[in-house]
């Protein structure tokens, strides 16, 4: 588009105007790994908004200014609403939340899952949210059990071989 069509006063609004972040209607379980992290989350947070408001002229740093006071907005949430589920002293019988857990699949391969919070969840590293269709299917369960996950490309029948905490 021509610039000779576009007003200034545009250009500067632009992408101040942010939708919040979805706050998810789930309990806000979360490790002691996965509250620190939303701690460090703040606090970083924290310090870029500090550092853009001392430049809130420019524009550019106007716009990335609003979407750090989103995310602080969110983050802030999500600490409020946290509630802290420490795995010390957990029977190692049973899969519940902050478990790691090694299942073997149908051809006999091993995997190795940890279920935590919906903030904390990675699965580039293996970390399940606890309302996943995986976390699901394993919670509840003990060593040996055969668990069936339900997923798109199809079931997979999982054996839990191990359970620790």
């Amino acid at each position: 588009m021509s610039r000779g069509f576009v007003k200034e006063d545009d250009l500067e609004l632009a992408g101040t105007d942010l939708p919040e972040r979805p706050i998810s209607e789930h309990p806000n379980y979360v490790t002691p790994i996965g509250l620190k992290q939303l701690q460090e989350s703040e606090q970083q947070l924290l310090d870029q908004r500090e550092q853009l408001a001392q430049n809130k002229d420019n524009p550019q740093a106007a716009q990335k200014l609003t979407t750090v006071e989103r995310d602080l907005r969110y983050v802030q949430t999500r600490l409020e609403q946290a509630i802290l589920v420490s795995p010390q002293g957990k029977s190692s019988e049973t899969v519940v939340f902050g478990a790691t857990v090694t299942v073997e699949d149908e051809q006999g391969q091993a995997h190795i899952f940890h279920i935590v919070g919906e903030d904390e969840a990675d699965l580039s590293i293996n970390k399940v949210s606890y309302v996943s269709p995986l976390a699901k299917a394993l919670i509840g369960h003990k060593i040996g059990d055969n668990v069936t996950w339900r997923r798109p490309a199809g079931n997979l029948t999982l054996v839990i071989t191990q359970i620790h905490y």
